[in-house]
């Protein structure tokens, strides 16, 4: 089994950033989810209510941010020092720096609605769930663990029930995973819970599988919102904990200084 495809989302829920090789730390991949948008009211704004947000395409650089969107000129955003903001997060209330009006003036106009730029300068803030996670982990702004892991033959066999049900595949994209392997048979994840991968030289614990949402539905390239994936998952993925596709991960990181590093083509071994 091998990891074949590495991707952050440096602002949550706006576009990838796929890479040969990334560096793990304890809340996540590198600059995965450290910048957030939200409303007036300091509430999180995701793709599953404005898929605007997939025209947003950062480029993390030394000292900030580039964000670039089609029929807008590009925009540096520095990492932002100063006081803090509380945000919204679903339901948690985190601290965070505000990118500076520019920036939330060049998000509005992309997205069409006021929106707000936010960087999340201290990850250690924010605990993962202590019902699957342990003492000390922690998450950036991601839905609710360091990394999503997703198996390319699980998306297969997905698609294979898409065509005999006479829709379109979808791709991978679709699930926003930061890691994919490849080499497992189809739901082989499922049994992973509980246990422990190992990516190259970094284990990680799988404290559970993914529960899907809507998001799952909103095309990334284009913004359109469909029925699926998410259709078939409630037909044949349908568990009490939810339409389960992908398996959360969190980094154990002893050994490694707080930090290890991945790449692709990496050896994937179920520990």
């Amino acid at each position: 089994m091998r990891l074949t495809c590495l991707a952050t989302y440096p602002v949550k829920s706006c576009y990838r950033v796929e890479a040969d090789a990334a560096e793990v730390e304890p809340w996540g991949l590198a600059g995965d989810r450290r910048w957030l948008i939200v409303d007036g009211a300091a509430k999180l704004i995701t793709q599953r209510e404005t898929p605007q947000l997939g025209r947003i395409r950062p480029e993390p650089r030394d000292g900030g941010l580039l964000l670039r969107a089609a029929g807008a000129q590009d925009l540096w955003v520095p990492y932002p020092s100063g006081d803090t903001t509380d945000v919204r997060h679903f339901f948690l209330s985190i601290a965070a720096t505000p990118a500076g009006r520019p920036a939330d003036q060049w998000i509005s106009g992309v997205i069409g609605r006021p929106a707000t730029l936010v960087y999340l300068d201290d990850p250690t803030r924010r605990p993962v769930d202590p019902e699957y996670g342990e003492p000390g982990d922690r998450v950036s702004f991601a839905d609710g663990y360091p990394l999503l892991l997703a198996n390319a033959a699980s998306l297969d066999a997905v698609n294979d029930w898409l065509v005999e049900a006479g829709e379109e595949p979808v791709p991978m994209t679709r699930f926003r995973p930061n890691v994919v392997v490849s080499g497992a048979p189809a739901w082989a994840e499922d049994g992973w819970v509980g246990g422990r991968v190992v990516i190259g030289d970094v284990s990680f614990r799988v404290p559970k599988a993914c529960s899907r949402c809507v998001l799952t539905t909103v095309d990334p390239e284009t913004g359109e919102k469909g029925r699926q994936p998410l259709r078939i998952l409630g037909q044949r993925r349908r568990f009490p904990q939810g339409l389960l596709f992908g398996v959360n991960l969190i980094p154990d990181l002893e050994g490694f200084d707080g930090r290890g590093k991945i790449a692709v083509g990496d050896e994937v071994i179920v520990a």
